[in-house]
């Protein structure tokens, strides 16, 4: 017999070889039919996969975030059988799941044409319908090789892999994978392939160009059904569409992945900058400013040379190799040395929004979302242990406060040690449980996510959703014992000896630029009136008015409103048309009653009729509105 401990705690005993599906049916046949994996001890494994000890299991459906990976690499798999069975020529190389999906790289003599989409989408629902299995072989590399003689795509892989190697076999056709992949192809009930692109081999300019299918999939249709509603609502809401219409950025092709903001987002951009530096100056940060370019030996120290190199730019200065900066806690490490600390001083909260560079591959940039540049509202809490809950916790609060400001819930994840880490394991797990204390402390709910910390250290992520229901990895903590080791950092104690501190990494936008991006789409451009560079739209009806709109436009203006005058030999209504189309928050309509009376008559951009006010008296409800971030 095993012993089969769950993850709520409760445990039951098994006979040896029990394998995972026989565990869910065990529990319940929902659970059985929704089941796609198995969790042995923190390994995902096939359902089919035999249990031979005393373990930690956790059944992997579709909810889990491991599920939905798993779901998705199969159907990549499903994709690729179907690909081959029709051009059969074609070679397979590798097909990953991703955030917005899946896709497959082949190796295609004649180019996919968009029609194809849907001839490869029937031949995938045909072998969904003829369930068929996808069985594990365990390979040496001699077989391997033998299996996959004419595909060089892999023989580079098994060379590369070299051991404990496998492949998936799904009707006729097999391919190299470790796995593990959901018991069969009827599970796959919805899929929708969404477009094909190029992609190099291994990412690499010098390899040979592939073509690229994406796609998406679900165990349910009605999902597939409200993905793409939300797709189309996606859409309406781009940011890069909208940010074009408003003039608040553009790209180039003189600078690919490196926006260029317009007066408009700059002013939302500074709006988000100066929100955040006053909440941060009521909590007694300190806000630092550090160059872009060190030298290598500060990354070597840091260790980003070893674990980042591959994301950063370089260049050289008195033939001396420096990088630009990739991230800002290096230099804000150095400041902290530049003089002795007591422990009186503790915690120093050190900000900086830090114009930061990272390489990022042509193919991956959109728009704000993923770019080369970026600025990171990036602090580091310099504190003792003793003071770490209280830290993270003081965090959770103002983390809280800047989310709900904006109207976005969030949930929480728990980011373990990953592979390549920096580090003794025993630290690791030290930080990792102070973590997961102040979480629980404070009461909150959160999910771990095993293998995806920093490589200095375990982390707290803050998953946005936005008024459409996506999610977006925004704010992090991150526990550093690590780097204050690496840059010997020092504080004078109680003692009169030296100590070590520890150090927090925190972000909330994350990456202001990101960060105005989502905030474009969760709007869908309707900022609230703090934010928005088109606040106020005065529309004077005739010509004999248009002196009485700019004198109000000049008192608005010196009160700080962001206003424009539409003075244009238009109708009114196209006018208003024109004002709610550019997103302003209040479209103030003068005539002759107006003039008279010293007034505005007040609608909003959703056609609401607010009626007449004294200039005044809307002025003060501006000013209101703007100070409350309503």
């Amino acid at each position: 017999m095993v012993k089969i401990t769950f993850p709520d705690g409760s445990s039951k005993d098994f006979k040896e070889g029990t394998t995972g599906l026989d565990i869910a049916s065990s529990i319940s046949e929902g659970l059985a039919r929704a089941a796609l994996a198995v969790k042995i001890n923190s390994k995902l494994a096939d359902l089919a996969a035999q249990i031979k000890e005393d373990s930690k299991i956790q059944i992997i459906t579709f909810k889990d975030k491991e599920g939905v990976e798993i779901f998705r690499h199969s159907t990549a798999h499903l994709l690729a059988a179907a690909v081959v069975k029709l051009w059969p020529e074609t070679l397979p190389t590798i097909g990953p799941a991703v955030d917005e999906g899946f896709y497959y790289d082949f190796d295609k003599k004649e180019p996919f044409k968009p029609e194809d989409l849907e001839k490869i989408e029937t031949e995938m629902n045909t072998l969904v319908k003829a369930d068929l299995k996808f069985e594990r072989i365990e390979l040496t590399k001699a077989k391997a090789k033998e299996l996959f003689k004419d595909n060089p795509y892999k023989l580079e892989l098994i060379e590369e892999y070299g051991k404990d190697l496998s492949a998936y076999k799904l009707g006729d056709f097999i391919d190299l994978c470790r796995g593990p992949h959901i018991p069969s192809s009827g599970k796959i009930k919805a899929v929708k392939l969404t477009k094909i692109a190029g992609a190099y081999w291994r990412a690499d300019a010098n390899n040979k160009m592939l073509q690229r299918v994406y796609g998406i999939s679900f165990p349910d249709k009605k999902d597939l059904k409200q993905h793409l509603a939300l797709l189309e609502e996606a859409e309406k809401r781009n940011h890069v569409k909208i940010g074009k219409e408003m003039e608040l950025f553009s790209i180039h092709e003189e600078g690919p992945g490196f926006p260029f903001f317009h007066s408009k987002g700059t002013y939302i951009f500074n709006r988000l900058v100066e929100f955040m530096s006053a909440e941060m100056r009521k909590r007694h940060y300190q806000i630092n400013k550090t160059p872009m370019i060190l030298n290598k030996s500060l990354w070597l120290r840091s260790g980003h040379w070893d674990h980042y190199k591959e994301n950063m730019y370089f260049t050289k200065i008195d033939e001396k190799d420096f990088a630009v900066k990739p991230m800002n806690c290096p230099g804000n490490l150095l400041i902290y040395k530049t003089r002795t600390h007591s422990y009186r001083e503790l915690p120093i909260k050190a900000g900086e929004f830090g114009l930061v560079h990272r390489h990022e591959l042509s193919g991956v940039l959109n728009g704000l979302f993923r770019v080369r540049v970026f600025t990171q509202d990036d602090a580091h809490v310099f504190c003792t242990e003793d003071q770490l809950e209280e830290q993270i916790i003081e965090l959770f609060d103002l983390i809280n406060h800047i989310y709900s400001t904006f109207g976005f819930d969030y949930h929480v994840e728990l980011s373990t040690r990953p592979e390549k880490a920096m580090g003794d394991r025993k630290i690791w797990d030290k930080a990792e449980s102070i973590l997961k204390k102040a979480l629980e402390d404070k009461g909150m709910k959160f999910k771990i996510n095993e293998g995806d910390g920093a490589f200095y250290g375990p982390k707290i992520d803050f998953h946005l959703k936005d008024a459409i229901g996506r999610t977006w990895q925004c704010g992090t903590i991150q526990l550093d014992f690590s780097m204050p080791e690496k840059f010997d950092l020092e504080y004078e104690g109680s003692d009169g000896k030296k100590h070590r501190p520890v150090m927090l990494h925190r972000a909330i936008y994350g990456s202001v630029e990101r960060f105005l991006g989502m905030l474009i789409e969760h709007y869908a451009g309707k900022f609230p009136l703090w934010l928005n560079p088109n606040q106020v739209k005065i529309l004077p009806i005739a010509d004999r008015h248009n002196n009485y709109a700019y004198k109000i436009a000049k008192r608005y203006f010196d009160g700080g409103i962001e206003l424009e005058v539409d003075d244009k030999a238009e109708t009114t209504s196209k006018k208003i048309r024109n004002a709610e189309l550019d997103h302003f928050n209040y479209i103030l309509v003068v005539g002759d009653k107006e003039l008279t009376n010293n007034t505005v008559n007040i609608r909003t951009r959703d056609n609401k009729i607010l009626g007449e006010k004294k200039v005044e008296d809307f002025l003060k409800e501006l000013k209101e509105e703007i100070k409350n971030k309503k």
